[in-house]
């Protein structure tokens, strides 16, 4: 009796054994395949981010150069214009 229940608890660890070995080959294999979908196509993406990235910056610096800084220029001489004439203009008090 006793070594039916043995012999029927080697058969189950066996059978278990065999099932989680199949269960660990196929997350392997799937692992392996998350691998290649990530070198495939996922590191394309992110040069084409990377290439988009670079190419958002020169428009920002081209813009700064070429927009920005010429409206800044242009905004000072316009307020030490009016400063001046502010100045030259101005009516003094005389002190007593």
């Amino acid at each position: 009796m006793l070594s039916d229940v043995r012999d029927l608890a080697l058969v189950v660890l066996a059978l278990e054994s065999i099932i989680i070995g199949i269960t660990l080959i196929l997350t392997l294999l799937q692992l392996r395949s998350l691998v290649r979908l990530l070198k495939d196509e996922i590191a394309p993406m992110l040069d084409a981010a990377n290439e988009t990235v670079t190419i958002v910056k020169g428009t920002t610096d081209f813009v700064g150069e070429s927009v920005v800084r010429p409206m800044i220029k242009v905004a000072s001489l316009g307020s030490a214009a009016r400063r001046a004439a502010q100045i030259v203009f101005s009516t003094r008090r005389s002190s007593p």
